[in-house]
């Protein structure tokens, strides 16, 4: 029996850690992967029964899972967000819920045959979002302006919102009478809000006091935060049933907006175990379900899955967005995308297998149904979102703007130059003066700290794909680098060489890619730009291609760019890279040259080579 549980807790983990890599390389929803995994190992072929398995652990595990995950999307939310979403915020887990749940009410009375009873639970269950479905595309999509932190919030506090207004109504079927009910209702809402918002609260409180005198060492950190998520969330479902999800929500959030707290090394750590929670909890509920059940549900269930897409979710939304300040194209976008995830899953899951032992007919169904409409969803609105975000000109595929860190003369030269050739650029910079000169120059500047969260969460990197560290201190760039990859990804993050050596002098994980040239540090790019040299650009050709142009010119051009058909390429130190005919080269040219031509001779134009940055 033990050997059993530890190769099916082994194959768990394994099959989602591989299905979220392949989704990864597939550049597909991970969902859709996990949830094929999980139907492969159980009903398919046996080899999975997450009943037999865990027994009567499976559902608590299944809901503490469910609330250490809302931990971590509480971190992700920034109440200064609220300033300008804060309404549309509000109406969506309001009004939208409300309209969401009638329909999906409605629709599964008139459409699956269920008692109005289960149908208006099943409505409750289905106005949860999915914010481990929502957050990965939102993070791949990255589209302009505010839909973005909208989305973000609304699959975020909506969880705990509908799992709540699922528990009530879940009470309600139990009860004796209406009026009964009614109360029962009532103070249960009350003993949620108050219960799990202080609890959450407090915990929040408890541990940023406790980090900021230093009494856990950072070696603890991630395990005494995970430890107290824990302990709150027992502790809130203890005093007040199913309040725990409100509790860990709360706590992420209220943590989330400490002042001068440093949860960067927390972050980390949740994320990487909400990946391992997510995948694996997918695997688990996939596993349980019937193939019979959910084909059973037939084309009375496709058309219930596009009423809910195609009438609840607008509807919704219009209604929401009534008086808002938002484009026409952003509330199409908002209106296009509500996957359901895990928590849905996991509460109709839990609330079918009570409503059956207590003896409600059809009550099992409520389970292919959820499933049905978490798959339908992510299918839809995971392989549309993206496009749709590109047409309606909220995204792009294949981002090619550059965020400059650093906005001093040189710098905006650049940003110039590549602005000009359609590049979109964003400058930030602590210094007031460079970021007025750079506005005054038709260029994006922000002013503020890269380093600071808030600095990077509240700038608009729509269109922006990749970063370049451009300032005179290496540790600034160094951190800005390390700071950055979490937001483009470390191979699209470069640094100006270090002055005291070669990049390989530090460790790799403090490093960026490095541009153009071992020797083109900050004082020689400096002192270039100051005796007049220039940006320059030559379309290559097979007559005079790029080893014509070193053989030419490589005393006095530094090759940094290579544009074609719109996108650009950064040339680095670390890679092997030949730009090819037809392709356009841009380099930083000494004065009196050009790149138009290659020179006679060596000896007529040659300048002296960059210096070593050492000397």
């Amino acid at each position: 029996m033990t050997e059993s549980l530890i190769i099916g807790l082994a194959t768990i983990i394994f099959t989602g850690i591989i299905a979220q890599w392949l989704a990864w390389r597939l550049h597909i929803p991970s969902i859709l992967l996990l949830l094929i995994f999980g139907f492969a190992l159980g009903p398919a072929t046996g080899l999975l029964d997450p009943d037999e398995m865990f027994g009567d652990l499976l559902f608590p595990f299944i809901s503490l899972a469910v609330g250490i995950i809302l931990f971590e999307g509480g971190l992700g939310l920034r109440l200064s967000e609220l300033a300008t979403i804060g309404r549309v915020v509000r109406n969506l887990i309001s009004v939208g819920a409300l309209v969401t749940g009638a329909v999906a009410a409605v629709a599964a009375a008139l459409l699956l045959n269920l008692q109005p009873s289960l149908a208006v639970l099943l409505g409750a269950i289905l106005i949860v979002s999915g914010p481990t479905v929502i957050l990965p595309l939102l993070r791949d999509i990255r589209p302009i302006g505010q839909v973005g932190s909208i989305l973000r919030w609304e699959g975020i506090v909506i969880d705990p919102i509908g799992a709540t207004l699922a528990l009530l109504v879940f009470d309600a079927l139990l009860a004796a009478n209406v009026r009964e009910a009614s109360g029962q209702a009532f103070i249960a809402l009350l003993q949620i809000v108050i219960i799990g918002a202080a609890t959450g609260w407090a915990g929040a409180r408890l541990l940023a006091l406790m980090l900021r005198r230093f009494l856990i060492p950072d070696h603890l950190q991630n395990a005494f935060t995970l430890m107290l998520v824990i302990a709150i969330f027992a502790l809130s479902n203890t005093l007040a049933t199913e309040s725990g999800l409100l509790a860990t929500t709360v706590m992420g959030m209220v943590l989330a907006n400490q002042r001068s707290l440093q949860l960067k090394r927390i972050v980390e750590f949740k994320e990487d175990l909400g990946v391992v929670i997510t995948s694996s909890l997918f695997v688990l509920l996939a596993a349980r379900l019937e193939f019979a059940q959910l084909l059973g549900l037939g084309w009375p269930g496709l058309v219930f899955l596009a009423v809910l897409i195609l009438i609840a979710r607008p509807l919704m939304v219009y209604l929401s967005t009534l008086g808002s300040t938002l484009q026409r194209n952003e509330r199409l976008f908002l209106a296009w995308m509500a996957p359901r995830g895990i928590v849905a899953a996991a509460v109709a899951s839990i609330f079918a297998l009570e409503l059956s032992h207590q003896g409600f007919a059809d009550a099992e169904r409520l389970v292919p149904i959820t499933f049905l409409v978490i798959i339908g969803t992510v299918m839809v609105y995971g392989l549309t979102a993206g496009p749709m975000a590109r047409r309606l000109g909220l995204a792009e595929s294949d981002p090619q703007g550059l965020l400059f860190i650093g906005a001093h003369d040189w710098a905006r030269a650049l940003a110039r130059f590549l602005q000009e050739e359609g590049v979109k650029v964003v400058l930030v910079d602590t210094n007031p003066r460079h970021v007025f000169m750079a506005r005054n120059e038709g260029l994006n500047a922000v002013q503020g700290n890269i380093l600071y969260e808030e600095v990077v969460e509240e700038m608009d990197l729509g269109g922006i794909g990749r970063a370049l560290a451009l300032t005179s201190n290496d540790e600034v760039n160094a951190l800005a680098v390390l700071h950055l990859a979490d937001v483009f990804g470390r191979s699209h993050v470069y640094q100006l060489p270090l002055r005291r050596g070669p990049a390989d002098a530090l460790p790799s994980y403090l490093v960026g890619r490095v541009l153009f040239d071992e020797d083109a540090g900050f004082r020689v790019l400096s002192e270039r730009f100051g005796q007049g040299w220039s940006l320059c650009k030559v379309t290559l050709s097979h007559a005079f291609d790029y080893d014509a142009f070193v053989e030419a010119c490589r005393d006095y051009a530094l090759p940094m760019f290579v544009l074609e058909n719109g996108r650009l390429r950064i040339l680095s130190t670390d890679q092997d890279y030949t730009p090819q005919p037809d392709q356009t080269l841009v380099a930083l040219v000494a004065p009196g040259h050009t790149l138009a031509e290659p020179k006679e001779t060596p000896e007529e134009t040659s300048q002296p080579a960059l210096p070593d940055r050492n000397t």
